[in-house]
């Protein structure tokens, strides 16, 4: 008899103790390499986020995957196994969140992904199912800057990118979104993210003779091209993706980035927004919350990919919690059911509505186009 009701006290004090278990996020960030004018003011951001929720503890065990693959995959394993995580958010470039969607869906764990390609949650597949992201998808930006190329008289245009999955994920939303706006891509080039010179590259483009050049890279590896083909004599229009919204881009681009348009989130230039903008807001909030805890002028939009990705969390956190103990499969089932569910959310860069087949749910309310003027971002009404 007394060996039962120890049994039943040990079961009563498990159970106690599994009502309030700590809600564990990991995270993969590229907080080094080339990508780490991402990574970092993703980082600050997650330093950010609430401790608690409904009176249950976060906790965050954040790792830095330096830009590389590999170092992705082996962080979500090890966050998945040994930190036992309910979620994981991550990672900041499409290479590595791409290589983490086998490991998350095995483990049948919800992941938020800081990256940008379309192809980190679509198509929509088994794998799939437990991905999600907060960045605008390619082909939405492609077309704001397809639209813009259209309005303002380019006819041809010299494309070079990334060699990964990044560069040649546009160089497919963007040929798609050129011929929908009647231009011709007369020069496709590629270039990697840690390459020191692009002079090769640069004279096919020039040869080419296009009214403009698109560039898809991310971060500050993006200026490489632009700065050569200034050096080289090119004059006509260049454009960038928004992949390079950061100080870090202006500052390394300098005079050399001069007058390049860019599609961005609308949080870029927040207090240029008129204030009918529905984002205004909520963009507003992030700048001021980044920049009290990091400087004036430090803001970026890939900080608040993060931020928006921890809004995501937070509110689908309440409502798992009605189903599940953290730390359980059933709770990570409801909390990737519950972020599916999600409407109308005010983020940073945009509204977010996810559904059972968009995982990102963003509409054009998330893209806005930027012009470089005197080394600052100018809004293009």
């Amino acid at each position: 008899m007394k060996f039962h009701k120890s049994l039943i006290l040990a079961s009563l004090i498990t159970t106690a103790l599994s009502a309030y278990a700590d809600i564990n996020v990991g995270v993969t960030l590229s907080a080094t390499g080339p990508a780490a004018s991402l990574g970092i003011p993703e980082k600050n951001t997650v330093a950010m986020m609430p401790k608690t929720i409904g009176g249950q503890k976060i906790n965050y065990i954040v790792l830095d995957d330096a830009s590389d693959t590999t170092a992705a995959v082996a962080n979500t394993r090890k966050l998945i196994i040994e930190s036992k995580v309910d979620i994981v958010l991550g990672s900041t470039i499409t290479p590595n969140s791409l290589a983490m969607i086998d490991v998350v869906s095995e483990a049948q764990t919800p992941m938020i992904s800081m990256a940008a390609s379309a192809r980190i949650v679509e198509p929509m597949d088994a794998k799939r199912k437990w991905v999600f992201k907060t960045p605008q998808n390619d082909i939405m930006m492609s077309l704001a800057i397809a639209e813009h190329m259209a309005r303002t008289g380019i006819k041809t245009v010299g494309f070079v990118g990334f060699s990964d999955a990044y560069g040649e994920g546009w160089y497919q939303e963007f040929s798609k979104a050129a011929a929908l706006k009647g231009l011709t891509v007369v020069a496709n080039e590629r270039y990697g993210r840690a390459d020191t010179s692009v002079t090769g590259q640069t004279l096919k483009l020039i040869a080419a003779k296009p009214d403009a050049v698109l560039v898809a890279g991310s971060g500050t590896p993006a200026a490489l091209p632009q700065k050569t083909l200034k050096e080289r004599g090119y004059a006509g229009k260049m454009y960038q993706t928004h992949g390079v919204a950061n100080a870090d881009f202006l500052r390394v681009g300098g005079k050399d980035v001069e007058g390049t348009f860019l599609p961005a989130g609308p949080v870029l230039v927040a207090d240029q927004l008129p204030a009918s903008n529905p984002v205004r807001k909520a963009a507003q909030a992030y700048v001021a919350a980044y920049e009290s805890a990091n400087g004036k002028g430090s803001v970026s939009t890939f900080g608040a990919h993060a931020w928006d990705a921890g809004l995501l969390m937070i509110k689908a956190l309440p409502i798992a919690l009605k189903k599940a103990q953290p730390g359980t499969p059933e709770f990570r089932a409801a909390l990737r059911d519950a972020l599916e569910s999600l409407q109308e959310v005010p983020g940073a860069h945009g509204i977010f509505s996810m559904s059972a087949t968009d995982h990102l749910g963003l509409d054009q309310r998330a893209r806005v186009m930027v012009k470089i003027e005197n080394g600052t971002w100018k809004y293009q009404p």
